[in-house]
């Protein structure tokens, strides 16, 4: 599980930021306990704040980080792609910090680098509560904590500008390997929590746990046959568990359809009606269904995977019903037994209802155009009541983070004042 990410110079990010999923109020069963760290941590965290604030940029550097430590040994030959904060003449680095508990196993990673080049990375573990070096490098030289032997061919491999850890995840340490896969399992959803991608057919690249919800009711094997499954195969079961939660959607669907050919595949979901049932071409149904059924897949692999999931600008892809339940998914230990956690930028302000105090933050934009992330939780050096209405003060300007409209400009331009 994630415990904290921080990162500086990046986008409109110009001093750290932290966000903590490390839990102020620990009697809830929403927290989940993490003994090494003496803790408990969230499962979902909420970011709100005005247009252009940066919410998005939050959850873009995260997976930023992710796409570079799964790609950057292919594909940062050239220049490391990293967007600095653009308001100010030679910013230096950006600097990224991720601590997490995977398996068991804390780790703190740190990263520091521009366009030109990487200057520090460092892995670090914490076994007995100790913190503990697995690897180090200052610019291409590299250190490498005894017993890690199988990890020395990363020193033969590193250049300026790979990540060391895109290289030793290629080793099969499980020390090193299980917390870059962690990583690289993020997913991320939104128009501008995503980077750009670049080409996938690397020999070591791990095979991924996502699931589409379309290839889970594809009926038909390699071979054209119809696949026949019992009430108790897992597959079979996913297939149930989408059905139930479209139902949150849409009460009349009762089935999915997904027939294919060589070249196309066509996707209907089936409605219940006076008359019996009938299938509806996907390209008819309403855009949230659409949104619902392209989510629903993912986020069932995010919840039996234990991962990460970023969704930039939740309220614009789903209605606010759904978007609770998303919420509840990750939310509910039967759902979500393997502490997978949600991420997400909102403007929809009912969502707050549906959210504890710890679990939200607010971005603002500074006058040298940069981004303030801060936690609702210590607002103002003051811990916020667990009872209060976290909307109506949000909305009240209690916490800041709302949009600052002037209207003297617009009705300027528009004539009606001189």
């Amino acid at each position: 599980m994630l415990v904290r990410f921080e990162v500086s110079n990046f986008r409109s990010i110009r001093q750290p930021v932290e966000l903590s999923m490390v839990a102020v109020d620990r009697d809830r069963v929403e927290s989940r306990p993490a003994p090494n760290l003496g803790e408990h941590l969230l499962t979902v965290a909420a970011v709100f704040g005005p247009n252009a604030s940066g919410k998005s940029n939050i959850l873009a550097a995260l997976n930023w980080l992710r796409t570079g430590i799964r790609d950057s040994l292919r594909f940062w030959d050239d220049e490391i792609p990293v967007e600095l904060f653009a308001f100010v003449d030679s910013p230096g680095p950006s600097q990224f910090t991720v601590e997490a508990v995977v398996s068991g196993v804390r780790f703190e990673y740190v990263v520091e680098l521009d366009r030109e080049a990487v200057h520090y990375e460092g892995l670090f573990h914490y076994p007995e509560k100790k913190r503990r070096r697995i690897f180090e490098r200052e610019g291409t030289e590299f250190t490498l904590q005894r017993g890690l032997g199988s990890l020395s061919g990363t020193r033969e491999l590193l250049t300026s500008r790979a990540l060391a850890l895109s290289i030793a995840r290629r080793f099969d340490e499980p020390l090193v390997a299980d917390f870059a896969n962690y990583l690289i399992d993020t997913q991320a959803l939104g128009p501008r929590a995503s980077v750009p991608e670049y080409p996938r057919g690397d020999r070591w690249a791990r095979r991924s746990h996502v699931t589409s919800t379309r290839q889970l009711f594809e009926r038909l094997d390699d071979n054209g046959q119809e696949t026949l499954l019992g009430v108790d195969d897992p597959l079979e079961k996913d297939r149930r568990q989408v059905l139930a939660l479209l139902r949150m959607a849409d009460l009349g669907i009762v089935d999915v359809l997904v027939e294919r050919d060589r070249r196309t595949q066509r996707v209907r979901l089936v409605h219940r009606t006076e008359d019996g049932t009938r299938p509806l071409d996907f390209s008819a149904e309403s855009e949230g269904t659409r949104t619902w059924f392209d989510l629903i897949g993912p986020v069932l692999s995010a919840l039996r995977e234990g991962s990460l999931f970023l969704f930039d600008e939740l309220d614009a892809s789903l209605h606010p019903t759904l978007s609770m339940h998303l919420i509840r998914l990750f939310h509910d230990p039967a759902t979500n037994p393997r502490g997978a956690q949600l991420i997400f930028t909102s403007h929809d302000t009912s969502l707050l209802n549906h959210l504890n105090r710890d679990e939200v933050w607010f971005t603002e934009k500074l006058e040298d155009g940069a981004t303030r992330l801060g936690a609702l939780a210590e607002f103002a050096g003051e811990r916020v009541r667990r009872s209060q209405n976290l909307e109506k003060a949000y909305l009240h300007g209690r916490f800041g983070a709302l949009p600052d409209v002037d209207r003297t400009e617009i009705l300027r331009a528009l004539g009606l004042i001189g």
